[in-house]
């Protein structure tokens, strides 16, 4: 039977788990005092949050981890009965741990938590402090109630950088015996963007499906606009070439991707372009005001179009105003 990957790979002790270090450290030394408080972790998905809490409960717990660490996440019920049933009542189960360990409940995605049951959790937090531990990982902390925020010690998590990401999606690609290349790996990480859930997905799903992992082949995958058409879309309005930049555009768009799709991909690509730093700012704002209109609802082959005459215009705007100034 196949595992998926995010799990065959997961990491079990926090030495295991890839970015974030300073705040890995930190999880370590109180995984080495003995002591964990309460704690809310919050970062975007795929940075390592709810594997961090697994791995600090392996590390402090060993073997009692499977009885003494209770996790909810996102497809169970978090309403207050929960709280009321099935948390109090872990609260109240008695495990036998050695001296000084806690018991353990992790809800994940508890900024999803409903305000009643975030309330309930207060008291059941304070009675049950001699034997139970609570960590909450979210993608906003500030969806969690003070009340508890207060009660916690506060962990944030960010994306996991290129480099972080490169190195672990290598080692686990020779793992498989994988045919990769080095454009291939580029991709996986351009379509994860620090998300190494998202990332071992993608390189899953292309080596299943294709056997090489290259760049064509993860974004035929993903299902995503190439970089390279954006790259030259941007070269093109750079040059003033409307008619080039549109006809890029529209052909993006005739190939079925969403006006939501194309202008995600070019806010992406338009800050590693090759072009004066003026222009860039440009450029960006310009997409940004689009894909704002597009959210709203106006989207199609008008609003692309739009955008194409806009960024073509900037170049020559920006002369015109440089030569006004001299």
């Amino acid at each position: 039977m196949s595992i998926p990957w995010i799990e065959k790979y997961r990491p079990k002790t926090l030495n295991d788990v890839v970015g974030n270090t300073e705040t890995i450290e930190r999880l370590k030394e109180f995984s080495h005092l003995g002591y964990i408080p309460s704690v809310i972790i919050s970062g975007p998905p795929g940075c390592g949050k709810t594997t961090s809490i697994w791995a600090l409960a392996r590390d402090m717990l060993g073997n009692y981890a499977k009885e003494a660490v209770l996790e909810l996440n996102a497809s169970d019920d978090r309403g207050i009965d929960t709280v009321r049933n099935r948390i109090k009542g872990f609260a109240q189960k008695k495990v036998t741990l050695p001296d000084g360990k806690h018991k353990i409940i992790i809800l994940d995605e508890a900024d999803s938590m409903t305000e009643g049951a975030q309330q309930a959790l207060r008291r059941i937090m304070e009675i049950y402090s001699n034997t139970t531990r609570f960590a909450f990982a979210c993608n906003q902390s500030d969806k969690i109630i003070e009340p508890l925020q207060s009660r916690c010690a506060l962990v944030k998590y960010s994306k996991l950088s290129d480099e972080q990401m490169a190195k672990r999606v290598i080692e686990i690609a020779k793992i498989e015996n994988l045919n990769f290349t080095e454009d291939g790996i580029e991709a996986i990480l351009f379509t994860a963007q620090g998300d190494m859930r998202q990332a071992l997905n993608n390189l899953q799903c292309t080596a299943s499906g294709y056997g090489l992992v290259n760049a064509e082949n993860v974004y035929k995958v993903c299902d995503e606009p190439h970089p390279d058409l954006m790259r030259e879309l941007f070269e093109n309005c750079a040059q003033g070439e409307f008619k080039d930049a549109f006809a890029g555009l529209d052909k993006l768009y005739k190939m079925g991707y969403s006006t939501d799709d194309i202008l995600t991909t070019m806010s992406r690509v338009v800050k590693y372009i090759d072009v004066p730093e003026a222009l860039k700012l440009e450029f960006i704002k310009e997409v940004a005001k689009t894909h704002t209109l597009a959210v709203q609802g106006m989207t199609g082959r008008v609003q692309l179009a739009g955008l194409a005459a806009r960024l073509s215009k900037k170049q020559r705007e920006l002369s015109e105003a440089s030569e006004n100034d001299l």
